[in-house]
C-alpha cells in the first residue's frame, strides 16, 4: 500500500508539470496560427484599399480605424472558437469549416464593434469586400500550406518518424491526428506491440525495437502506459530511446487521470507527456535560436565571407590540387544526415572519411595547418547554419564512421543529436578538440555535450562564442 501511494505520488508530480508544459505547447501553435491570420488579414485590407472605391489606400486615418477594428474582432473571434482549431480529424475539409464558422464570428464581433465604436461613416461595403478576400485567400493560403506540409512528408524533409508503441483507442486516435495534422511534423511509421501479432502495421516487439530504429530511421517514439504505473517502466522506455537517439513521448492509457483541470479537447483529449523535457523542446526558444542564428550567419557573410572566401580560395589552390572546399556527411539533429562544409586542410584522398587528422599527418597541407591551427577551416559551416543544418552554437558534427563507432561505445552518444550540431560547441571552448584516439576523450565530450543540452540558455550561447575567439582552449589541440 505505501509502495502504490509513493508511485502515484510520484506520477501526481510529474503531472503537474507536464500539464503546464502541454498548455504552453498549446499557446505556441495558437500564436502560430493567430500571426498567419493576422498576416493574411491585414494584407486582404491593404489590398482592397488599393483596388475599392469606397476607401483610399493614401487616407492613412480611415484605413488605420479599418485595420485597428479588423484585427481586433479576429483576434476576439479567433480565441473565441480557439479551442478546436488546433489539430483536424477529418483533413482540410475539416479547415473549411473551421475557418468558415471563424469568419462567421469575425462577422458577429465586427457589427457589435461597428455599432457602438465606428463612426457614421463607416463603409460597410468596403468590409463585406475586404472580409471576402481574407475569407478566400486563407482558404488557398491553408490549401496550399496542407499541400506544401505533405509534400514534405512525403519526401521525409524536416519530418519526424514516429513508432506509437501499444495498440489501443487513445493510441490509434493519436495516430489519426498525426496522420491529419501535417503540421505537427510526424509521419507515423508503425506500431510496436508486447507481442506477436499479424496486423500489417505491427512492424515487431519492443525487443526488435533498437533493429526497427534502425531500418525505419524513426526519431520519436511514443509509447503507451498504464496509470498509475511503476516508475520502472518510465526508466526503462527513456533508457532505451536515449541509447537509441530517439526522443520519447508517453501516452497514459487512463487519459481521464490527466485531464480533470485541463482542457484538452483541440487535440482530441490525448495527454502527451515528455518525460526528458530539455530547454530547445520549447518553441519559442527554437524559434529564437533559429532567428540568431540567421542574423548571425547572414552578418558574417555580408561582413567577414565575402572578402575573406577569395583570399583564402587562391591560397589553397596555390598550396595543393583539389576543390576550395571539403564536404564531408556528418550526423545532424534528430540523427539526419546532412553534407557539412569545410575548407580543404588536406591533399585530396581516399581515407578522409574514415581517418582523423593526427599530429604530423603528411596529408595536411602548409596552408591546412594554418587553417586548422586558426579555425579558419570550419568557417564554411556558416553555410550549414544558413540552411538551418546546423547552429551557430551546439555539439560538434561527427563523421559517419564516428558516430556509428561511439554510439556502440558510449551508452548515451546519441543524445548528443537532441539539437543541432554547432560550429562551436562547450566541449571545444574547454579544450576538447582534435583526435579522439583513446575513449576517454570522446567520453568527456559527449558529457559536455549533454550538459549543454540539459541546461541552454541564450547568454550561454553567447558567452560560448566569446570563448570560441578570444578563449585559449578554443584553440588547443588543433592539428
Amino acid at each position: 500500500m505505501l509502495l502504490l501511494q509513493k508511485i502515484t505520488k510520484y506520477a501526481t508530480c510529474i503531472i503537474l508539470n507536464k500539464k503546464l508544459i502541454m498548455k504552453l505547447r498549446d499557446s505556441e501553435l495558437l500564436i502560430i496560427y493567430l500571426i498567419i491570420d493576422l498576416i493574411i488579414l491585414n494584407f486582404s485590407i491593404l489590398l482592397m484599399a488599393c483596388l475599392s472605391k469606397e476607401i483610399s489606400v493614401y487616407n492613412s486615418n480611415d484605413l488605420s480605424v479599418y485595420i485597428l477594428k479588423g484585427n481586433l474582432a479576429w483576434i476576439i473571434a479567433y480565441f473565441t472558437f480557439s479551442k478546436k482549431n488546433l489539430y483536424l480529424r477529418d483533413g482540410f475539409t475539416n479547415r473549411i469549416l473551421r475557418i468558415t464558422k471563424r469568419t462567421l464570428i469575425f462577422l458577429a464581433v465586427s457589427a457589435t464593434i461597428t455599432f457602438f465604436l465606428m463612426p457614421q461613416r463607416f463603409s460597410r461595403i468596403f468590409f463585406i469586400e475586404y472580409t471576402f478576400i481574407f475569407y478566400v485567400t486563407q482558404l488557398i493560403s491553408y490549401w496550399v500550406f496542407y499541400l506544401y506540409l505533405q509534400y514534405n512528408r512525403e519526401r521525409g524533409t524536416h519530418i519526424n518518424r514516429v513508432f506509437i508503441i501499444g495498440i489501443n483507442k487513445n493510441n490509434q486516435l493519436l495516430r489519426q491526428i498525426i496522420d491529419k495534422n501535417p503540421i505537427l511534423g510526424y509521419h507515423f511509421a508503425g506500431y510496436i506491440s508486447s507481442n506477436k501479432s499479424d496486423d500489417i502495421e505491427v512492424l515487431g516487439t519492443i525487443e526488435e525495437l533498437p533493429e526497427l530504429v534502425g531500418i525505419h530511421r524513426v526519431q520519436t517514439i511514443f509509447a503507451s502506459i498504464p496509470v498509475p504505473y511503476h516508475p520502472n517502466t518510465e526508466k526503462h522506455y527513456l533508457n532505451l530511446c536515449n541509447q537509441l537517439g530517439v526522443r520519447l513521448r508517453f501516452i497514459p492509457e487512463n487519459q481521464r487521470w490527466y485531464s480533470s483541470d485541463i482542457n484538452l479537447e483541440s487535440i482530441g483529449k490525448i495527454v502527451v507527456i515528455n518525460p526528458q523535457e530539455i530547454p530547445l523542446d520549447n518553441l519559442a526558444s527554437r524559434i529564437w535560436k533559429r532567428w540568431f542564428d540567421i542574423i548571425f550567419s547572414m552578418l558574417f557573410f555580408l561582413l567577414i565571407f565575402f572578402w575573406l572566401l577569395p583570399i583564402i580560395a587562391i591560397l589553397i589552390k596555390l598550396s595543393s590540387k583539389g576543390p576550395v572546399f571539403f564536404v564531408q556527411k556528418r550526423t545532424g539533429f534528430n540523427n539526419r544526415i546532412f553534407n557539412c562544409y569545410k575548407f580543404r586542410s588536406m591533399q585530396v584522398n581516399d581515407c578522409a572519411d574514415e581517418k582523423q587528422a593526427t599530429e604530423n599527418d603528411t596529408r595536411i597541407t602548409k596552408m591546412g595547418h594554418f587553417l586548422r591551427r586558426t579555425n579558419l577551416d570550419e568557417l564554411p559551416q556558416f553555410i550549414n547554419v544558413f540552411l538551418g543544418q546546423m547552429s551557430v552554437v551546439g555539439p560538434r558534427p561527427h563523421m559517419l564512421k564516428h558516430t556509428e563507432q561511439y554510439s556502440e561505445l558510449i551508452k548515451y552518444y546519441l543524445v548528443r543529436h537532441y539539437v543541432k550540431p554547432g560550429v562551436t560547441g562547450w566541449a571545444q571552448v574547454n579544450g576538447l578538440r582534435g583526435k579522439t584516439d583513446e575513449l576517454w576523450k570522446m567520453q568527456k565530450r559527449v558529457m559536455y555535450d549533454m550538459e549543454y543540452i540539459e541546461n541552454w540558455t541564450f547568454w550561454w550561447d553567447i558567452k560560448i562564442i566569446l570563448m570560441t575567439i578570444w578563449g585559449k582552449e578554443a584553440f588547443k589541440n588543433a592539428l
